[in-house]
């Protein structure tokens, strides 16, 4: 009965969240097919002040914008500094889940500011500390990479919206599924303590989490906050890193491997760094 009953809350849970991640989906495609030109201009255009540019226009639901980045700096049209900034400011699927799920929006503000302030700040350190990622010439090698294969951009909105509704919730409903279980044969409050609430090693898992390059790794990570599974920072830590499909975009069209581990590093230390200075100061 344990598991059925998993399902049924599963099921009932996932269901109680579709008009909400629809018409949350439907205004940022709304915004993003209005502001993509614009935003992508702004960013080639950044030059030393990358970072701060970077870190803001990442926290807006953008399709893809994380993968452009990733593409813009394999051309040396952006800093490395720049590309971490956005990377770590991206919302991906964490702005809908909180959205849907009725979270305040001072909490979803925070969050935001957050991840905007210290995307930038950690961008200027690593453009300062790691000037030899950005010693080739800035605008060379960039011949015609396109991001729109990573989402539906070119789809029209609704359809757009549609997709991602519908490939959330399946994701959503896993997640829902699995908690459920897990919350049923376990105690939730030694799992919190014993696992994920622990310092340091909370922020280290959730920062693993985080560089899973898709959805799934925000969804799991916002979820997991709500059911008050993850702390503040742990979660914090995991958001900071997941970039979306950046990181497999930066992978596919930079072909400097030891660059692009360098990067990956340099975003995972920096995703733990956040989620510690988060937990340590108690801003969430």
């Amino acid at each position: 009965m344990q598991v059925w009953d998993a399902f049924v809350d599963g099921t009932v849970d996932t269901l109680k969240l579709i008009p909400f991640l629809f018409v949350t989906y439907l205004l940022m495609e709304l915004i993003e097919h209005r502001t993509s030109d614009q935003t992508r201009t702004l960013i080639r255009k950044a030059g030393k002040f990358g970072p701060i540019i970077g870190g803001g226009l990442g926290a807006f639901p953008q399709c893809g914008f994380s993968a452009a980045a990733a593409s813009l700096f394999a051309g040396r049209v952006i800093t490395a500094g720049t590309l971490i900034a956005v990377f770590l400011s991206t919302s991906d699927e964490m702005l809908p889940i909180f959205l849907s799920s009725g979270a305040p929006i001072s909490l979803i503000a925070k969050v935001l500011l957050i991840k905007v302030i210290y995307g930038a700040v950690y961008g200027f350190a690593v453009d300062f500390l790691f000037r030899r990622l950005n010693e080739r010439k800035i605008g060379v090698g960039i011949h015609g990479i396109c991001t729109k294969e990573h989402c539906h951009c070119e789809e029209s909105i609704l359809k757009s919206a549609l997709k991602h509704t519908f490939s959330i919730l399946l994701v959503i409903f896993l997640i829902s599924l699995g908690l459920n279980l897990l919350l049923m044969t376990a105690e939730p409050e030694s799992f919190r303590n014993q696992v994920l609430n622990q310092p340091v090693i909370g922020q280290l898992l959730a920062a693993l989490i985080g560089l899973i390059p898709n959805c799934a790794a925000s969804v799991v990570l916002t979820e997991l906050y709500l059911e008050k599974v993850l702390s503040g920072g742990a979660m914090m830590a995991g958001l900071l890193v997941s970039a979306g499909v950046g990181i497999l975009v930066l992978v596919r069209t930079n072909r400097k491997r030891k660059e692009n581990a360098v990067i990956i590093a340099i975003l995972y230390l920096g995703g733990v760094l956040g989620g510690l200075i988060t937990q340590l100061l108690g801003l969430l």
